[in-house]
C-alpha cells in the first residue's frame, strides 16, 4: 500500500464531490496499471470509503462501496475482498432507496460469480440487475438527470462486462447500446472513450467467435466495425482520465486498438506495434486479443513458429483466468489451427483421423452456438421473473406499509405484535403509543401538505433515534406505535425519551412546534394486542394531561405492577433524559 506523504491532501478536509471524483480518477488509473500500483490504488480507495462512512451521506457511501468492490474485482486475487462490500452495498441501497446502485451491486456480483467460475449464478445476477433497471422509473430530481444517466450507463456497462465474459454477444450488444443512449447527451470524453473501447472489444471477440461457428463473412464485418471504432476513439482518448503518453497516438498505447486494426487487415505493418503492446495492462484487458492479432500478422508473413510461440506464451501467462471462458476457447482454437505449422489447412479427407477430428470439432462448435442461444433465452426468462417478483414484492409492501411515511401500517403492526408476543427471545416486550402534541394546529393554521411533511419528519426521527430492531409503525392519523423487543420499561423509557427530545429539538420549519406524548407499557403474559394497545393509549393520555412532550410509563413489567392499584395510582416517568 502506498505510504502516506505530506503532498496528499487530508481527505477529511475535502468535499463529498472531491471524494467521489477522486475515486473515479483512481478507477481510471487502476485499469491501466501494473499489479503493484493496483494494490496501492485499492488502499487509497479504502481510505476514501472509510471517510465516506464517517460522514454517513447515503449516496456518497454507496458510490465508494461500488468503487471499492469494483477495484477489488479488477485486481487479480483480490476478489474475496469485494464480497463484504457488495453485501453492504445491497443492504445500504435497499435501506436508502438507491435503486440504480442496487442494480449495480447485482451486476458486480455477477462479475464476481464469473471470476469464481459460476456462470449460471452470474447470469441470474445480471438478470436481476436488468430487471431493476427496467423498473427504475424517472430520474431522481435531487440527484440530477446527468448523474442519474451516468449511473444508469455505468450499471449497464457492468452488466455488459458479464455478458461478454459469458460470450452472449447479442444480449451484450443490446445492453451496451442502451448504455450509450443513456449518456449520449451528457457524456464527457472519458465516458465516450470507455463506451468505444467496450464496443471495440465486443466486436473483436464476437468476430472471433463467429469464426469458430464457421460464419467467416459475418466475422469480417465485425472486425471492420471494430477497426473503424478504433480510429474514432483517438480524439476522446486524448481527453480521457486514462493515463497516457502525450503526443503518442492511442493505437500505439492501447493494445485493444492495435489488435482491432490488425485483425481487420493482418499484415507485417502491425507487427512491431503489437510486439510493444503484448504486456500492456490496458483497459479493457486485451492480452489474448493482442496475441491473436500478432500471431495472424506473423502467420501472414509465413512466420508460423513465431506465431505459435506468441500464443503459447499468453496461454501460459494466464493459466487460471476464468474471467473470459469464451476468450480462452478462442485462444485454444487459434493454437490448434496453427499447430501443424502450415497455417490454415486444406479440408482433410472426411474419413481420415484428422477429418473425423475436424468433424467432431465442427459439431461441438455448433452445439456450443446453440447453447449460447439457450443462455440468452434463459437470461430473458430470469429477467422477467425477477421483474415480476419485484412487482409482487412492491404490491405486498404497499399492503403492509403506510404510503405517506413508509412505516409499517396497522395491519403489519398487528402481525409483528402477534409474532413478538409468542417469542421468548423478544421478552420483555415494551409497547409505546405516541401522539403528536399540537398537530391539529398545523393542519388548521397551515395546510394538510405541511401536516404530511411533519408526519414524515417525525417518522424519520423516530426511526433514527431508536434501535435498529425496534419497530415503528403508523397507527393512524397522527398516532404511532413502537415495539421494543427485549426492553424493560426502564430501558424503553430512556430510549423513547431520546425520541421525545429529538422531536422537540427539530427546527421549527420542519416540526411546526409539535412534540410527542408517549404512553409506555410492557406486554403481559397472554395479553391480546387490543388490550396492550388500550393500556398504552391510557398511558399516553396521562402524558397529555401532564402537559405533553414526555413519556408516561408504568413502573413495573409484570402483572402485579400493571393491574389493580397500579392502574389507578401508577408511578410515571416523564422520560426527560438528556
Amino acid at each position: 500500500m502506498e505510504p502516506k506523504d505530506q503532498s496528499r491532501p487530508m481527505i477529511a478536509e475535502m468535499s463529498d464531490t472531491w471524494l467521489a471524483g477522486r475515486a473515479r480518477e483512481l478507477m481510471a488509473v487502476i485499469q491501466r496499471s501494473q499489479r503493484r500500483e493496483q494494490v496501492e490504488i485499492v488502499g487509497r480507495i479504502d481510505e476514501l470509503l472509510v471517510e465516506s462512512r464517517r460522514r454517513g451521506e447515503p449516496f456518497l457511501v454507496a458510490q465508494l462501496l461500488r468503487y471499492g468492490a469494483l477495484a477489488n474485482l479488477i485486481v487479480t486475487g483480490f476478489a474475496p475482498r469485494a464480497d463484504p462490500m457488495l453485501d453492504e452495498l445491497l443492504v445500504h441501497t435497499r435501506r436508502h432507496g438507491l435503486v440504480i446502485l442496487r442494480a449495480d451491486a447485482h451486476a458486480l456480483r455477477g462479475r464476481h460469480m464469473v471470476l469464481a467460475g459460476q456462470a449460471d449464478a452470474a447470469l441470474t445476477e445480471v438478470a436481476r440487475a436488468l430487471a431493476i433497471l427496467d423498473e427504475a422509473g424517472k430520474p431522481d430530481t435531487q440527484m440530477g438527470i446527468r448523474t442519474w444517466s451516468k449511473l444508469i450507463s455505468a450499471t449497464l456497462v457492468d452488466c455488459w462486462v458479464v455478458l461478454t465474459q459469458l460470450g452472449l454477444y447479442e444480449a451484450a450488444e443490446e445492453v451496451i447500446t442502451r448504455a450509450h443512449q443513456a449518456i449520449r447527451d451528457s457524456a464527457g470524453p472519458h465516458e465516450i472513450t470507455i463506451q468505444l473501447l467496450n464496443r471495440i472489444k465486443m466486436m473483436v471477440v464476437w468476430g472471433l467467435r463467429l469464426e469458430r461457428a464457421g460464419e467467416s463473412s459475418a466475422a469480417v464485418d465485425k472486425f471492420g466495425t471494430a477497426a473503424s471504432m478504433a480510429v474514432a476513439v483517438e480524439a476522446p482518448f486524448t481527453e480521457s482520465l486514462f493515463p497516457r503518453l502525450a503526443g503518442v497516438p492511442a493505437v500505439d498505447q492501447v493494445g485493444l486498438l492495435a489488435a482491432a486494426l490488425a485483425l481487420a487487415a493482418p499484415d507485417g505493418t502491425h507487427i512491431n506495434r503489437l510486439v510493444d503492446l503484448q504486456d500492456e495492462p490496458g483497459y479493457p484487458p486485451s492480452q489474448i486479443l493482442v496475441a491473436i492479432a500478432l500471431a495472424r500478422c506473423l502467420e501472414e508473413q509465413n512466420r508460423v513458429d513465431e506465431a505459435l510461440e506468441v500464443l503459447l506464451r499468453v496461454r501460459e501467462a494466464q493459466p487460471e483466468d476464468h474471467t473470459q471462458p469464451a476468450m480462452r476457447l478462442i485462444l485454444v482454437r487459434e493454437l490448434a489451427r496453427l499447430s501443424n505449422g502450415t497455417g490454415l489447412p486444406a479440408d482433410p479427407p472426411p474419413k481420415s483421423p484428422s477429418g473425423l477430428l475436424a468433424g467432431y470439432a465442427s459439431t461441438l462448435e455448433a452445439e456450443l452456438w446453440s447453447l449460447r442461444e439457450s443462455q440468452i433465452a434463459s437470461l430473458h426468462t430470469r429477467r422477467e421473473h425477477a421483474r415480476l417478483s419485484a412487482e409482487h414484492g412492491a404490491i405486498t409492501k404497499q399492503a403492509l406499509h403506510d404510503p405517506l411515511t413508509g412505516l409499517p401500517n396497522r395491519r403489519a403492526l398487528d402481525e409483528r405484535l402477534l409474532s413478538l408476543a409468542s417469542s421468548a427471545v423478544a421478552q420483555p416486550l415494551a409497547v409505546a403509543l405516541i401522539d403528536l402534541d399540537g398537530f391539529k394546529g398545523v393542519n388548521d393554521l397551515h395546510s394538510h401538505a405541511d401536516g404530511d411533511d411533519v408526519l414524515r419528519v417525525v417518522a424519520s426521527t423516530l426511526r433514527d433515534t431508536l434501535r435498529g430492531d425496534d419497530i415503528v409503525a403508523r397507527y393512524g392519523g397522527d398516532e404511532f406505535v413502537v415495539l421494543l423487543p427485549g426492553a424493560p420499561v426502564s430501558s424503553a423509557t430512556q430510549a423513547l425519551g431520546r425520541s421525545v427530545n429529538a422531536v422537540a429539538a427539530l427546527p421549527h420549519h420542519l416540526s411546526h412546534g409539535v412534540t410527542l406524548s408517549v404512553g409506555l407499557v410492557s406486554l403481559r403474559p397472554l395479553e391480546r394486542a387490543d388490550e396492550v394497545l388500550s393500556r398504552a393509549d391510557a398511558a399516553m393520555y396521562q402524558a397529555k394531561r401532564r402537559g405533553g412532550n414526555q413519556v408516561a410509563s408504568t413502573a413495573g413489567t409484570g402483572a402485579a405492577s400493571d393491574d389493580g392499584a397500579a392502574a389507578t395510582d401508577p408511578t410515571w416517568d416523564n422520560g426527560d433524559h438528556t
